[in-house]
C-alpha cells in the first residue's frame, strides 16, 4: 500500500521509498525515512494534495509524491 491509498485519520509505518535521485532526497529531506510514522490528517477535494502529519509537524505532498512512499 502507498501513502496516497491511505484513508483521513489513518497511521501507517514507511517500509519503503521509492524514486530515484532529487525525488527520493526530497522525499528524505522533509523526514520521510523507512520506519517513521506518518497520520494523514486531511485530502483536498480532487484528491491532490495530501496532509500528513510526520514527526510532529504538517506536511503537505502532492499525490504522485506521496505514491512513491510504501507504507504498512
Amino acid at each position: 500500500m502507498t501513502l496516497n491509498e491511505l484513508e483521513i485519520g489513518k497511521t501507517a509505518k514507511i517500509v519503503r521509498l521509492n524514486g530515484e535521485g532529487a525525488v527520493k532526497r526530497r522525499i528524505m529531506d522533509m523526514g520521510l525515512t523507512k520506519g517513521t510514522e506518518v497520520t494523514v490528517r486531511k485530502i483536498a477535494p480532487l484528491g491532490d494534495p495530501i496532509e500528513i502529519t510526520v514527526r510532529g509537524y504538517e506536511l503537505s505532498l502532492r499525490k504522485d509524491e506521496a505514491g512513491k512512499i510504501e507504507v504498512a
